[in-house]
């Protein structure tokens, strides 16, 4: 019968490249590291590695085999250390991914309230969702729906899109044009200031200029950044122009530390979701995210 310790050995030796590197790395030591090495070669009649003087190269059936096991290896030690972490616990374990602007701004706050040990991890909807699908994750905060099998999509807010400056910026002769329905004056104007945007697609941009001037933006972007937090900062700390969720600048406007410019003429939204697998968690858990999220007023 295969050791799970053969496998982890094996995955050591791979990453650290020696025998020691990887008696280390699982505190036992070096003699177990090879005799778990030579059973699982034995096992399988192949051998993984081929002994250097100074390192352990692998073989290239040592390469396919650790392309072919590692993610299934990585599975079982995290399920082996939560549940070691939930036996001494009373209160349970729970992964959640979400933007790492929507955790610093809406969930920081009251984190030290949830009723669970919390595991969050960040990242765009779609990658969070891959790990989702894959049983990494527990739950997704997404910005987004997709139609994989299975998954459930809780609404919990709605986002709307504002577009915002430094507070001093003068903004009288935009609010002169669309007062007098020059749009096209207005949208010269906007073009000409200094952009902060997240990504180079412009993908929240895109969506509100498609609503308010019915056609793709021609700004020049002055800085990306993939971080809103940062972004934020940037514009309240100097000067330039971004559009944001309504959530992320609430407290910069309240503060008077960011100018609210424009809604729209036609307001830009968008829906964030409590995202699960329905085969993956249980009951218990979602109750418990859905009353975290509920005490921050999302749901």
């Amino acid at each position: 019968m295969v050791d799970l310790e053969w496998y982890r050995s094996f995955k050591a030796i791979y990453r650290t490249g020696t025998l020691t590197g990887a008696a280390q790395e699982l505190l036992i030591s070096q003699p177990n590291v090879s005799q778990h090495l030579s059973a699982l070669e034995a096992h399988i009649g192949k051998k993984l590695f081929e002994r250097k003087p100074r390192r352990m190269v692998p073989t290239d059936y040592g390469k396919l085999f650790y392309t072919q096991i590692i993610e299934a290896v990585e599975k079982l030690e995290r399920v082996e250390s939560e549940f070691r972490y939930i036996r001494s616990s009373n209160i349970p374990l729970t992964c959640i991914g979400a933007p790492k602007e929507f955790f610093y701004s809406v969930l920081a706050s009251g984190i030290s309230k949830a009723p669970a040990n919390l595991v969050f991890e960040f990242g765009l909807t779609k990658d969070l969702m891959q790990k989702l699908a894959k049983g990494k994750l527990y739950f997704v905060i997404a910005t987004h729906c997709t139609d994989e099998k299975d998954i459930i999509y809780e609404p919990i807010v709605n986002e709307t899109f504002l577009l915002v400056s430094d507070y001093s910026l003068d903004t009288s002769i935009f609010y002169e044009f669309l007062a007098n329905e020059e749009l096209d004056k207005a949208e010269r104007w906007l073009c000409e200031q200094d952009w902060y945007v997240y990504s180079s697609d412009l993908a929240i941009i895109r969506r509100f200029w498609l609503e308010n001037f019915k056609k793709r933006p021609s700004i020049k972007p002055r800085f990306i950044i993939p971080d809103f937090n940062s972004i934020l900062k940037g514009i309240s700390s100097g000067s330039g122009i971004t559009i944001a969720s309504d959530y992320l600048v609430k407290d910069y406007i309240n503060q008077k530390q960011l100018k609210e410019v424009w809604k729209g003429n036609n307001v830009t939204s968008n829906t964030i979701y409590l995202t699960y697998n329905k085969n993956n968690v249980t009951t218990e858990q979602i109750e418990m995210v859905r009353k975290f999220l509920s005490e921050k007023h999302l749901i």
